[in-house]
């Protein structure tokens, strides 16, 4: 279920941050969607997966890139079946995006309880996101300012903009910007 503005707006004033901010941050994080045919959306990590297992044989775990679900969680699956913990910590899930080996800094005992709040639902994710923005001051101070290159910076590292022109795609904190005024004005009367 998808949820409401209302909804969404409750959860960024729990961190005193613009709707406007918290949608271009998630819209720009995995497309504003959640879930995909009814999966999850994930990108596994194998840099990560290989921190977490690092005497993981190779296979299709370690030739992923970031491609599309079908071959995100054939990688993933891959893995997981090679180490479960260290797949589920080096997969990067839902709306927001968060690494699973956050788990901790959101308050989860462990990366298991983590994934399956995450797979009930939107509000789940996003109140992820929201969980993470806030154990951050620096993301959180960056979100609130609306500089999306210290956004982009901190929350996808400082060669963002590299990663961008690698895959061909416009860079993070172009995006967010955009995205936030697109959401600023549809909530303009």
């Amino acid at each position: 279920m998808k949820l409401t503005r209302k909804e969404l707006e409750g959860l960024a004033e729990t961190i005193n941050i613009e709707y406007a901010s918290l949608m271009a941050f998630i819209s720009v994080e995995s497309g504003g969607q959640a879930f995909i045919n009814g999966r999850m959306v994930i990108q596994f990590e194998p840099a990560w997966f290989k921190k977490k297992a690092p005497f993981a044989p190779s296979g299709l775990w370690s030739v992923n890139k970031v491609e599309n679900q079908e071959k995100e969680y054939k990688a993933f699956n891959n893995a997981f079946a090679i180490d479960k913990n260290a797949a589920l910590q080096a997969t990067s899930i839902g709306v927001g995006q968060i690494m699973g080996y956050h788990y901790a800094r959101l308050g989860f005992k462990t990366v298991d309880q983590m994934w399956d709040a995450f797979k009930e639902g939107e509000y789940q994710q996003v109140k992820g996101i929201v969980n993470f923005i806030k154990t951050d001051a620096r993301l959180w101070k960056a979100i609130a300012d609306r500089n999306w290159h210290l956004v982009a910076t901190y929350y996808n590292g400082k060669y963002y903009k590299e990663l961008a022109i690698k895959y061909g795609r416009e860079p993070y904190n172009i995006s967010m910007e955009k995205a936030y005024l697109k959401f600023r004005l549809d909530g303009q009367d």
